[in-house]
């Protein structure tokens, strides 16, 4: 049998990172070479680097694959781009539906690390681009900007507990209320971080005229899409969006037996939250094709939130499109036609609501 390319899963955690080397013959046969941990640190990918170089003997092609945890596998990604090998990486959720039907139900890091080997060796997996650093910085501004404007909640129920007891601190309220303002002039420093980062980048200043001639889709709304999508980097289809974002539809449903329908919630939670405001200002200013969405929902499911979920989502996908297509909205296209963005039309800034970081 001809062996044909090699294939290393990586599973990450925040401390070290499980290693699978394995390589695929003409036959489809899968078989495991090496397996290691190595400490999520530079001297562990140093480590893996030589590890790389012991074990595989061919002249043949390889990938690694690791799944997309948080914000531990970015600095091993950036590192092995940097070094000139291939690497994907995959949405966790579209990694477990494969290696469920490929029967491992079992979970560990070992066995994650197998199961990615495996993927990457039988698929033909897209190539990993790294985004741009300055997209890595705006997803640290907008992060920073929701832990503050919690912050600000939680200080605030503090002080308010405070009034409603038999007995005031002044020293404790003049604190509370000190530590407020603080916290709200950092919340204005990074909103300016924002907007100052988009207008010194030419590509990402073209995309935010375009998202934002969305009425009702500010500032912040396309920083944290942007920013925790990578500039939707990861995704090939608004389908994957819709499922990574946790706004696909979960139906329930078998026989005569009629569940409720919802959506997963099982995406990130931070596009859901920030779009419920550019949502409800959508159905709020009358805009035909996210109004007559809204009452549609509405009119048949007898729920209001339910139709300003499915705004959100159409929001969500369509400023996907806008940016692909590097478009702008036009509110008068056939929603019929599928068309997102036929024509260009002026940008609007709207400000960012108080207390909006939804």
């Amino acid at each position: 049998m001809i062996n044909l390319k090699y294939s290393i899963g990586i599973d990450v955690s925040k401390k070290d990172f499980h290693c699978c080397l394995s390589i695929i013959n003409s036959s489809q046969k899968v078989t495991v070479k090496s397996s290691r941990k190595f400490s999520n640190t530079s001297v562990g990918f140093r480590e893996l680097l030589a590890w790389i170089k012991q074990h595989k003997k061919e002249d043949l092609p390889l990938r690694i694959v690791m799944e997309a945890t948080g914000v531990y596998h970015e600095q091993l990604a950036w590192f092995v781009h940097s070094n000139g090998l291939v690497s994907s990486i995959l949405l966790p959720n579209k990694a477990k539906k494969y290696l469920q039907a490929d029967g491992l139900n079992s979970k560990n890091d070992s066995i994650d690390a197998r199961g990615l080997a495996k993927i990457g060796a039988e698929k033909n997996l897209e190539p990993w681009i790294p985004g741009s650093e300055k997209l890595y910085e705006l997803r640290q501004y907008t992060r920073q900007h929701q832990n503050l404007k919690e912050a600000i909640n939680v200080i605030g129920n503090q002080l308010e507990a405070l009034h409603h007891g038999q007995f005031q601190s002044k020293e404790v309220t003049k604190q509370l209320n000190k530590t407020i303002r603080l916290l709200e002039k950092q919340v204005t420093e990074m909103e300016k971080s924002m907007e100052n980062l988009i207008r010194t980048d030419r590509v990402l200043n073209l995309h935010y005229k375009n998202i934002t001639s969305i009425k009702g889709v500010s500032l912040l709304s396309f920083c944290v899409v942007v920013a925790e999508t990578n500039g939707f980097t990861l995704f090939k289809s608004s389908a994957s969006l819709v499922k990574y974002s946790g706004y696909d539809v979960i139906e329930n449903q078998s026989g005569k037996h009629v569940g409720k329908t919802r959506i997963s919630k099982k995406g990130n939670p931070r596009i859901r939250r920030i779009l419920f405001m550019p949502a409800f200002c959508a159905v709020r200013d009358d805009q035909p094709q996210f109004k007559n969405l809204y009452e549609r929902v509405v009119e048949r499911t007898g729920f209001k939130m339910k139709g300003y979920v499915a705004v959100q989502k159409k929001l969500l996908v369509m400023m996907y499109h806008l940016w692909k297509n590097e478009q702008q909205y036009n509110p008068q296209f056939n929603s019929e036609e599928k068309i997102i963005a036929p024509e260009k039309s002026g940008a609007t800034h709207d400000k960012i609501p108080e207390g909006s970081f939804h």
